[in-house]
């Protein structure tokens, strides 16, 4: 098939979203015709055509979102079998759900006057009206049309505001590529510049506020003096962590390494993963962890999606609440100081990421663009 796939930034290094996309392209690409049409992209996989999207301004965003929106509109509506949009569109057959509805944070629980607030509030507002009108055209029942969710966890928030797509909203959950080098640990850390000696936590995330930085700094002064932090992304509020490291007094125990494009250093430098995410419709840093056969420390199926897969203290470690700096303090220090449990809960990370492959999400991916090929899709 001609397949058309829109991400606005196409690149592993630009979040769980983007790496998730690019992931799935590497599959299809060997099968399919595939077209890219994106703003940023570092044109990671070979073999597709990449079609660059003018970005005029990246600020305001909303409005970019528009244009980007418009212009994949124009340039996919025909020659293509399926296109499949992992943006906030109105176009496009197959619409993959990457976060929590912006109707969810706006409109969830909220009845009668403090609805009518809120409405009032979108309406007086372009930047919010415009997502709520892009985001309820993605989910408009039309033939040919799908919307897809990463997580269990997405999919009963996308169908409680937006209950007319109960039932019809498949799930297909991110997979993970095995590592092909076995990169031992002080090579590794060789290779991003960090110390060989002491324990090293690693976090990996673009938005440091809403993945739990914050209480994993102030866990740091708890550990002992020999414990690092790897913090791995690229995030408008880095500097403000570097000022809260410094303020700590961690300036020499955090090492703030920004984006990485290939993470596979990074787990193999690190004794554990730390993500104490306040919101995750997956968690792909943490599978990706989970491969590299690292173990992991994850708040519960309350903030982050593929924890409901996984049992506490049976793959991973799992946090009721991860704003409990006490909890998330006592998991960690038990991975750093218990070598039996890190190895135990190493094996069983591997086993379990062995049977979540991305070759399998590109199949489900593949019987989704069979059932709306069927449909003309120059109408949407």
């Amino acid at each position: 098939m001609r397949i058309a796939v829109i991400s606005r930034v196409f690149s592993k290094a630009g979040g769980g979203a983007e790496a998730y996309s690019v992931n799935l392209v590497e599959q299809l690409a060997a099968r399919h015709d595939i077209h890219v049409f994106s703003q940023q992209t570092n044109r990671p996989v070979p073999g597709v055509v990449y079609h660059p999207i003018v970005c005029l301004f990246v600020k305001p965003r909303w409005i970019n979102q528009l244009l980007f929106a418009f212009s994949t509109w124009i340039k996919t509506r025909q020659g293509f079998d399926v296109v499949h949009s992992h943006e906030n569109t109105w176009h496009g057959q197959i619409q993959t759900i990457h976060v929590r509805p912006i109707r969810v944070n706006l409109f969830d629980q909220r009845q009668g006057l403090a609805l009518a607030m809120r409405w009032a509030k979108v309406v007086l507002s372009p930047r919010l009206l415009t997502y709520v009108i892009l985001e309820g055209a993605r989910f408009k029942a039309r033939p040919g049309k799908v919307a897809v969710a990463t997580s269990d966890t997405l999919k009963a928030q996308c169908e409680r505001v937006y209950p007319h797509c109960k039932g019809l909203i498949p799930v297909v959950t991110p997979g993970v590529q095995l590592p092909s080098q076995q990169l031992g640990q002080s090579a590794a850390r060789h290779l991003l510049g960090l110390p060989d000696q002491g324990k090293l936590i690693l976090f990996v995330a673009n938005d440091f506020e809403r993945k739990g930085l914050d209480a994993l700094l102030n866990v740091l002064c708890r550990l002992p003096i020999d414990t690092r932090l790897a913090v791995v992304g690229s995030s408008d509020s880095a500097a403000r962590y570097a000022q809260m490291a410094r303020s700590l007094g961690l300036t020499d125990r955090v090492h703030f390494l920004g984006s990485i494009n290939g993470l596979s250093a990074a787990y193999r430098a690190a004794d554990c993963l730390a993500h104490p995410t306040l919101e995750d419709s997956f968690g792909m840093v943490v599978l990706e962890a989970m491969a590299h056969s690292l173990p992991v420390v994850v708040s519960g199926p309350n903030y982050c999606g593929l924890a409901q897969m996984l049992k506490d203290d049976e793959q991973a470690l799992l946090l009721a609440d991860p704003t409990d700096e006490g909890g998330l303090y006592q998991a960690i220090q038990s991975l750093l100081t218990d070598p039996q449990r890190s190895m135990r809960l190493s094996m069983t990370a591997l086993a379990f990421a062995k049977k979540h492959s991305w070759n399998e999400a590109a199949r489900h991916c593949e019987a989704l663009y069979a059932s709306v090929a069927k449909v003309p899709h120059e109408a949407l």
